[in-house]
């Protein structure tokens, strides 16, 4: 169901990634990018994307999310939206509203806002 050119976004690891915010960086601003990224710091700003997002478990941001698949592990303070689906995982936390065409939220997971899905 979360497949997408044989990876799943829920199996994706460090090591997967050719860009990873490091959990001692904190960056404020705008971040676009067009390959998958990980976010293990902190973000505040906006975040634009063609690709996936990984939210890592200590990762804390504070910014509005567009991007193709979400993972959310950590902390997000914003709206999310994604082209495919977001991904609340047990220990995530998402205060802000959901746009996407699949949501799924984990049991355990922290949900404050709106879902909307749409095709």
């Amino acid at each position: 169901m979360f497949e997408t050119k044989d990876i799943s976004i829920l199996d994706l690891e460090e090591e997967d990634f050719d860009t990873v915010l490091a959990s001692d960086i904190s960056f404020s601003g705008q971040i676009k990018f067009a390959e998958p990224f990980m976010i293990k710091g902190k973000v505040s700003g906006r975040i634009d994307a063609t690709s996936d997002l990984v939210i890592d478990t200590a990762a804390q941001v504070n910014a509005d999310i567009v991007a193709d698949r979400v993972l959310v592990r950590g902390t997000v303070q914003g709206n999310i939206e994604a082209k495919r689906i977001v991904f609340v995982a047990a220990s995530g936390s998402v205060t802000g509203d959901i746009f996407s065409a699949e949501i799924a939220l984990e049991p355990g997971c922290s949900f404050t806002g709106k879902c909307t899905m749409v095709r």
